[in-house]
């Protein structure tokens, strides 16, 4: 996709994009023979229809990376779907580009992205990325939680250790709480969505097989012009799991959670740093299965908490 949307041609970048596919396709039949030797349980995606979906992304472009499939799905169901975009990711290095026009051409990338996933209503934030308070964005998801009253929150989590992703899921969770303790009626659940880091199937009970949204799904990655080298190792992220739960095309994995768990599991600081503990996938796929294996005892505590939670 990175290719295309460059417009690079040369011969080298032909053999370095073989060179990727075949060690991508290797990867994806490891997963399907471990699928094979070891089926994971998981429950399938559904929904009855008529539901709030609220979706919380921390950049311009999570949105699509972690939950655009089941975005798609909540619309052929007919169900309302807003989309929360907290910061505007005026951090990115990616085309050298300066903050401010990084944050300017985000922003237009989340509109079209909106527009792709048949996404009506739509949350801007927009706060400056790394540089906000996290009482403001509390107000702010306090407001539109207030106002949207949702069935459901897709939302990052600490397993995405990237500080924003971190520090917006310790917001939400504190939100969420806040709500609980003024007994607030709402209380909705809570779909943990996967970026970079996998879940894996230690954390992962909810699947979303999205075969039949997928020409929409990447319609909308492809408005991201500017993250498309990132967005490129999500794709992988779904192939994969198709191929581990048996599923044709991509599928998307969750962790569901009540919306005491989602607060249990961020109500308390990381044992140690979180980059040094889970890893992601990298711009080349040879060393995929490390982000699978690394940070698996840690999973299974937060498994432990949530549960407890």
């Amino acid at each position: 996709m990175s290719g295309i949307l460059r417009g690079e041609t040369s011969t080298s970048y032909r053999v370095t994009s073989l060179i990727k596919t075949v060690v991508e396709e290797a990867w994806a039949l490891a997963f399907r023979a471990a699928g094979y030797l070891w089926r994971p349980r998981a429950k399938s995606w559904s929904s009855p229809g008529g539901l709030r979906v609220l979706v919380v992304a921390p950049h311009p472009d999570d949105e699509v990376a972690g939950c655009g499939g089941a975005i798609l799905l909540h619309r052929a169901k007919s169900d309302q779907v807003c989309v929360v975009y907290v910061t505007d990711g005026r951090r990115s290095r990616a085309g050298g580009l300066g903050a401010d026009e990084m944050a300017r051409r985000r922003r237009a990338e989340a509109a079209a992205s909106a527009r792709a996933l048949d996404v009506s209503h739509v949350e801007w934030l927009g706060l400056p990325e790394s540089d906000w308070c996290e009482h403001e964005l509390n107000a702010a998801l306090t407001a539109v939680l207030d106002r949207y009253s949702p069935d459901m929150v897709y939302a990052p989590s600490r397993i995405d250790f990237h500080p924003e992703h971190y520090r917006v899921a310790r917001c939400l969770a504190a939100v969420l709480q806040a709500r609980r303790a003024a007994a607030v009626p709402a209380n909705p659940i809570l779909r943990v969505y996967q970026v970079q880091v996998p879940l894996t199937p230690v954390l992962t009970n909810l699947v979303a097989a999205t075969a039949s949204v997928e020409a929409g799904s990447l319609a909308a990655l492809q408005v991201y012009v500017t993250q498309a080298g990132s967005l490129l190792r999500c794709l992988r992220m779904k192939r994969y799991a198709a191929r581990w739960y048996g599923i044709a095309g991509q599928a998307e994995e969750f962790w569901e959670l009540t919306a005491a768990q989602y607060g249990a599991l961020h109500g308390q600081p990381p044992t140690r740093s979180l980059v040094r503990t889970f890893r992601s996938l990298r711009s080349f796929a040879l060393t995929d299965p490390l982000a699978y294996g690394r940070g698996l005892l840690e999973r299974r505590r937060l498994a432990r908490v949530a549960r407890a939670g």
